[in-house]
């Protein structure tokens, strides 16, 4: 079982990271060229952080349901992290990037959904790295 989530942890990796590598090309064709830059790299590099983490998943000393648990908050935020990122560059949202985001603004809706999305991300990513350092400290819980 663990070989196999690891393993499926580095697939979805794969995938992220040809989600980048593909938004590379529509970078010109979005609202905002800047956030459609950000979303490329942020798909690239939450790629290969998915890829990174299925090499560090049998490592982990945590139980079966904290690794359930990490395993989806994994998933999750780094795929909200890419879509959440290109739905900024689509739309042309600045509410939560301001600095990429600066002379654009979308609908009370778009900033509302890239909103939600950007926070659930942070929250989630830094619970999940939260149980990954605690689960590579060594002591089985």
């Amino acid at each position: 079982m663990e070989t196999e989530t690891s393993r499926k942890l580095k697939m979805l990796g794969m995938l992220l990271f040809l989600l980048g590598l593909i938004t590379g090309f529509i970078i010109m064709s979005v609202k905002n060229p800047r956030m459609g830059l950000a979303a490329h790299l942020g798909g690239v590099m939450n790629g290969t952080f998915l890829v990174v983490a299925g090499f560090v998943w049998n490592e982990l000393k945590l139980s079966a349901a904290l690794k359930k648990i990490l395993f989806w908050t994994l998933i999750y935020g780094t795929f909200v992290n890419w879509l959440s990122t290109l739905l900024s560059a689509i739309f042309g949202t600045s509410k939560t990037t301001p600095l990429s985001g600066a002379g654009y603004i979308g609908s009370e809706i778009q900033e509302n959904i890239v909103t939600a999305g950007l926070i659930s991300v942070g929250l989630t990513m830094v619970f999940s790295l939260i149980l990954m350092v605690y689960g590579l400290r060594g002591k089985s819980v």
